[in-house]
């Protein structure tokens, strides 16, 4: 039985173990966090996606958690409306699609439920010597281990590109955008809404969740790259604080929630874009080879995808090389569509049209499982 060690548990780790598992490999899951990571903001299941997640048994359950979001506003700085829709979301997308649109860690929670492996959570891969036959990785923590395979799902910033493909900086393609998102209190009583500010240089939005009993804050400005490091969170609530300083509406409000949400995060909107996702015993799956950016709403989608496609070519040889390359060969195209997204998408005017074909943009076949 060959032996994977998968580094990430949130949605393409816990998704790559699970048909690693039915195909008949030994999986591993190291987590840096303590446990499973809440928080993150809403993320859509489109296209080819949906045909993962019905194979995998879970659409259902994915479905039940859905944000049924009914529409959105946006208001002035005295709260008073501008302008509302019924008919699409901006995080979202179409409302009357089959889009499914659930909260990250709701579709991390699920698929950790149905993914039997090995998780070591608190702790994280320090280094990685590919030894031509296994890969000796050493841990933060825990002892050193050999592994016949190595996947990174472990996101934007991933630790096991960096070790065996190299400095961030080579891949890593800002999009002129920062994003935080974090849980706060419904505090505008929103239904199953969106409500979103907007200025020249900044814009902010509430989105209820958990059927109205929470919300989501999101604050957004334009910029380049910060040169914050993207686990120093006092420099980044600092920055916040200092962008949204007098924006008005409930932008002091958000700002006072952000401080002590448990579950922060801030990030720049970026890409990440590489020759090639495998270095000998080591691969790369999701964002952390091939982010498309909350921007695009598919990088959920590649994920699922990528995970499916990568388990389903190592099922089907002994030769990592081989299945590596045909997983490449399949997913690239699809990738690169789903990239390119970005630039045909507006604010103003969503390009459903664009959105549809990146979603759809690849054929799967069914993988025999094995369990």
């Amino acid at each position: 039985m060959r032996s994977v060690l998968i580094s990430g548990a949130s949605v393409a780790g816990p998704a790559l173990a699970y048909w690693l598992g039915r195909h008949g490999f030994a999986v591993t899951v190291v987590e840096r966090a303590e446990g499973p990571r809440r928080g993150g903001q809403a993320i859509d299941v489109r296209g080819a996606a949906l045909s993962v997640v019905e194979w995998m048994g879970v659409r259902d359950a994915v479905a039940a958690r859905s944000t049924d979001m009914r529409g959105m506003s946006f208001v002035d700085s005295e709260g008073t409306e501008l302008h509302r829709s019924t008919e699409e979301t901006l995080t979202g997308g179409r409302i009357d699609s089959p889009d499914i649109e659930i909260l990250r860690d709701d579709l991390a929670e699920i698929l950790l439920g149905i993914a039997p492996a090995e998780y070591v959570y608190g702790d994280t891969i320090t280094a990685i010597e590919d030894r031509g036959d296994d890969v000796l990785v050493t841990f933060e923590n825990a002892e050193p281990r050999g592994f016949d395979l190595v996947v990174g799902a472990d996101g934007l910033h991933s630790r096991v590109r960096a070790l065996a493909f190299g400095d961030e900086g080579d891949y890593i393609h800002h999009l002129g955008v920062y994003l935080a998102v974090f849980t706060m209190d419904n505090i505008l009583g929103l239904d199953h809404w969106q409500t979103y500010y907007r200025t020249e240089t900044v814009m902010a939005g509430i989105y209820s969740a958990r059927a109205n009993t929470e919300a989501r804050g999101l604050l957004g400005f334009e910029g380049t790259d910060l040169g914050i490091d993207h686990r120093d969170l006092r420099a980044q609530r600092d920055e916040l604080t200092k962008r949204f300083d007098g924006a008005g509406w409930k932008v002091q409000e958000m700002l006072d929630a952000m401080l002590v949400a448990p579950d922060f995060y801030f990030d720049s909107m970026a890409q990440i874009k590489m020759d090639r996702w495998s270095s000998g015993r080591v691969a790369l799956v999701g964002d952390a080879g091939y982010c498309g950016s909350p921007m695009s709403g598919q990088g959920t989608s590649m994920a699922l995808v990528g995970a499916y496609v990568l388990a389903g070519e190592l099922s089907r040889t002994d030769d990592h090389a081989a299945a590596f390359a045909a997983y490449e060969a399949k997913m690239r195209p699809f990738v690169e569509l789903n990239q390119t997204l970005v630039e045909r998408m507006s604010e103003q005017e969503p390009n459903h049209e664009a959105l549809q074909e990146a979603a759809n943009g690849i054929s799967l076949e069914r993988y025999p499982t094995t369990r």
